[in-house]
């Protein structure tokens, strides 16, 4: 189950190119939306926004509080300055408890490749994030892949090898390859690539984003 965080935040007014005035008073712009509601323009103070979007990423479920009126939302796009890397702006979906939600969240390795201490091949990781679908408290932030089944050159995960119980349903196409044991020197890393893929924000929350003063 998606853990809740909360964030307060204040209806703004200033939109547009306007919005730079906010961000040298410590505050992003960011908007609500959804297919339920009508788009709410709020700011929020940055680093009380930084910590929040660090923890719950782009499958935690966020209480958004406005002046009193809660929205339950999901981070849906962050925009960062080119150079500096700081949060410019933020767009929530509204969701709602009873709509299911596509989102994708990175894979995480566990175990070891027998193939691999053995030194038969090297570990290639092909698809680090698959898209799964689900209702918004029961998302998940990770799928845990086993690589104790991979034991000759050739083994591979697909995407209907993975374990996401009754309340999660992959979206990511069943035949699609999540890691394989490669010939060693054949074009694979000399390193085997083992651990776990991880990223601080899920591909939603998207850095290096050219920032955006029109909304």
């Amino acid at each position: 189950m998606a853990d809740n965080y909360t964030i307060d935040a204040q209806a703004r007014s200033i939109t547009g190119k306007k919005v730079s005035q906010l961000r040298n008073q410590g505050l992003v712009p960011a908007v609500v939306y959804g297919e339920a509601v009508q788009p709410v323009h709020v700011q929020i103070p940055y680093r009380a926004l930084e910590v929040a979007l660090m923890k719950a990423g782009g499958t935690h479920l966020i209480t958004l509080s406005v002046e009193g009126q809660a929205h339950t939302v999901i981070t849906r796009d962050v925009q960062r300055d080119i150079l500096k890397g700081k949060i410019t702006h933020v767009d929530f979906l509204a969701v709602s408890a009873t709509t299911k939600l596509k989102t994708e969240v990175p894979v995480h390795f566990t175990g070891e490749a027998p193939a691999v201490a053995l030194r038969v091949g090297v570990l290639n990781t092909v698809t680090p994030y698959v898209e799964v679908e689900a209702l918004p408290a029961d998302l998940i932030d990770h799928i845990d892949v086993d690589l104790s089944s991979l034991k000759m050159v050739g083994d591979a995960i697909h995407v209907r090898d993975l374990k996401l119980g009754d309340k999660v349903v992959a979206v990511t196409d069943e035949d699609t390859v999540i890691v394989a044991v490669g010939i060693i020197g054949a074009g694979a890393a000399e390193e085997p690539v083992e651990g776990e893929v991880t990223s601080a924000e899920p591909e939603v929350i998207q850095k290096g984003k050219i920032e955006e003063d029109e909304e």
